[in-house]
């Protein structure tokens, strides 16, 4: 594996009005291969970021704790915890994204892991460009969310999504969603009435510029209406158009303005 180019280092925490400049985004890398390790800190450091290593479950649970990363990549097997486990403790923690990383191929362990609330998952052995592009997308949400207009809202029904704050309501309750879930989310709000497909909202959602697994989205869809939908199993927020993909439709959406609540 090597570095290619400095695909991610535009990825930053901050910016010069906050104070202190801009300072790159920052991994936790957590794989109990201490080479695997060295090499890939090598080429993220190469690509911008700043890393912060482990090699087991419990110290990755402790510098997830004392260094707040804006990223996590999650090695499957661990010698004390299983890394699915520990994303799930993870993902309850906060909202921090999580991509798998593993030998595993079979599609139940991918599944099993974005049901545990993974963002992403790759299998070893894998292209350093591809986990950069791969790490990029899922990072993206940091970014405002192009054409997002302070205190502009979205209501679907019950449902309204804050754009500016990235956060979204079922009534009156907030909803606490994963940040491709929200991603996703927004990305359909904010294009009704055109059905997307898996492949479409891979490259639009997850920003992928290698083939992906199209379940990730079906995962993320059936997250969405388990904890946005009164009655998942017929769903009224994100319909599902058979052979073709997935929208949401325009007649059902009102917009609110910049008074900081939902219309």
């Amino acid at each position: 594996m090597k570095g290619e180019d400095g695909a991610g280092a535009e990825l930053l925490r901050g910016n010069a009005s906050q104070g202190g400049g801009s300072v790159a985004a920052r991994v936790l890398l957590v794989d109990d291969e201490r080479a695997f390790v060295r090499g890939l800190s090598a080429s993220l450091r190469q690509a911008g970021y700043e890393v912060i290593a482990a090699h087991d479950g419990g110290t990755a649970w402790a510098r997830f704790g004392a260094d707040r990363p804006d990223l996590v990549l999650l090695d499957v097997m661990l010698p004390d915890e299983d890394g699915l486990s520990l994303c799930q403790r993870m993902r309850r923690a906060g909202g921090t994204p999580v991509i798998m990383l593993t030998a595993r191929s079979e599609d139940v362990d991918k599944i099993l892991g974005l049901e545990l609330g993974a963002d992403d998952y790759i299998t070893k052995p894998f292209n350093v460009r591809e986990l950069l592009a791969r790490m990029k997308a899922v990072l993206r949400r940091t970014l405002p969310q192009a054409g997002a207009e302070a205190g502009e809202h979205l209501r679907y029904g019950a449902v309204s999504i804050d754009l500016a704050r990235q956060a979204v309501l079922a009534g009156a309750e907030p909803v606490a969603l994963a940040p491709k879930e929200y991603d996703l989310l927004a990305f359909l709000a904010t294009h009704p009435d055109r059905v997307w497909g898996r492949e479409e909202l891979l490259t639009r959602v997850w920003g992928y510029d290698f083939p992906g697994d199209d379940r990730t989205v079906d995962v993320h869809i059936r997250r969405l209406r388990e904890k946005l939908e009164a009655d998942p199993a017929n769903p009224q927020l994100i319909m599902t158009r058979w052979g073709k993909g997935y929208y949401m439709e325009s007649r059902r959406a009102a917009r609110g303005g910049g008074d900081g609540r939902a219309p």
